[in-house]
């Protein structure tokens, strides 16, 4: 079996502008441990004609094609990000190529937002794919997907793995910053550190991921204990700062009255994270596998969060829904006792990463079942190089 998987290639692109980026090659990865894959290529979407450079292909085991001059080279198409011409993907279902959309951006909001807040927006045909895959975190979507696409719509083991981190984090401390938590300094039993750097990377671009809980929740901590807050740093933000909501919002808290929050723009987590902040605290809804998560879990810095996915683990400091007062109480906790907690949150993350890992035998073997069961109707297909 040859697989192409669809890439976004665009000027100035980087692989941190989002997680879906990454993504494809964690699914690359899983899918080239796959006895039957013969080759994965990467089809691409974009206008230009390389992968940024922090993407090494040599390296990953890929090349990158033009769709048109893929054809003849792939069995199964995966639209992962950026999206391939339909007319294109008729030709070659109607060759007997199977095609699946893997859907890992909220399928509801995406849809739904557009017109609800008179967005640019667009709507896949519905009728272009074999089967759509889906990440655990959309599973409540399923039936919605299901009736849109009119076929068969099933869950994908969730990626990730450090790869591309730890060339962020070597480019940073090339610059003379280092990534990753240090222990409060303290006088004798007491903190004597002035409080946390927390940093919310939300995007503010859709209901489904925003700081506004967030912000409450800094703001209850600091309220209860003005020492635990040094700054608050509000990322992905200045598309909405002279917004009145937001404004009264942002001048109603105390942090903002104390002049200890900043507002900016959008930075990656290790860069950010090295030079500016040592918590993370976030807030989403129907949205609960994040990349920034493990990004900041893998440095060791608290990571305040109301992902239920990441509570199975133990990882982070966890709090309900849109439970604002007891994010406050969790970074609290956070900052009086990481230090003691670390060792804890570090067998939890450890077990984390061995999970998401795309090599990983378990998401090897789910993957393989899901080419299975796309290409039931074709069995050599499956059969081992």
């Amino acid at each position: 079996m040859r697989i192409g998987i669809s890439v976004l290639t665009r000027a100035t692109q980087n692989i941190w502008e989002n997680g879906a980026g990454q993504n494809v090659f964690f699914l690359a990865q899983a899918l080239q441990k796959i006895p039957f894959v013969k080759e994965v290529l990467l089809l691409n979407a974009g206008d230009q004609s390389e992968m940024p450079q922090s993407v090494n292909l040599e390296e990953l085991k890929l090349q990158l094609l033009r769709p048109e001059d893929a054809a003849d080279r792939v069995d199964v198409i995966i639209e992962l990000t950026g999206a391939l011409d339909p007319a294109w993907l008729a030709l070659q279902r109607a060759r007997g190529k199977k095609v699946v959309f893997y859907c890992v951006g909220h399928p509801f909001g995406s849809v739904v937002e557009a017109a609800v807040f008179d967005r640019p927006g667009g709507f896949f045909k519905t009728d272009r794919c074999d089967e759509v895959w889906m990440i655990p975190e959309y599973s409540a979507f399923v039936p919605f997907q299901r009736v849109i696409h009119r076929c068969p719509v099933r869950i994908a083991p969730y990626l990730w793995n450090p790869h591309f981190l730890k060339l962020r984090i070597a480019d940073v401390e090339q610059h003379g910053h280092i990534f990753g938590w240090q222990a409060l300094p303290k006088n004798g039993a007491e903190l004597a550190a002035p409080g946390l750097r927390v940093a919310m990377f939300e995007p503010n671009l859709s209901v489904v991921k925003t700081s506004s809980i967030s912000m409450l929740a800094c703001d209850e901590a600091y309220r209860a204990n003005p020492s635990s807050i040094a700054m608050m740093h509000v990322l992905n933000s200045m598309h909405m700062k002279d917004h009145p909501t937001m404004l009264y919002m942002a001048n109603s808290l105390d942090l903002v009255k104390q002049h200890k929050a900043c507002f900016h723009g959008r930075h990656d987590v290790v860069g950010f994270m090295a030079q500016h902040a040592n918590a993370v605290i976030s807030h989403q809804w129907t949205n609960d596998q994040n990349y920034s998560y493990m990004d900041a879990l893998y440095g060791d810095y608290p990571l305040i969060h109301n992902s239920d996915w990441l509570r199975s683990f133990g990882a982070g400091y966890y709090y309900p829904g849109f439970e604002a007062a007891e994010g406050g109480r969790q970074l609290l906790d956070a900052y009086l006792n990481h230090d003691e907690k670390l060792p804890d949150q570090q067998r939890a993350t450890r077990q984390l990463f061995a999970d998401l890992e795309p090599t990983a035998e378990a998401n090897v073997r789910e993957y393989a079942d899901l080419l299975k069961q796309l290409c039931h109707d074709t069995p050599a297909l499956m059969e081992a190089v």
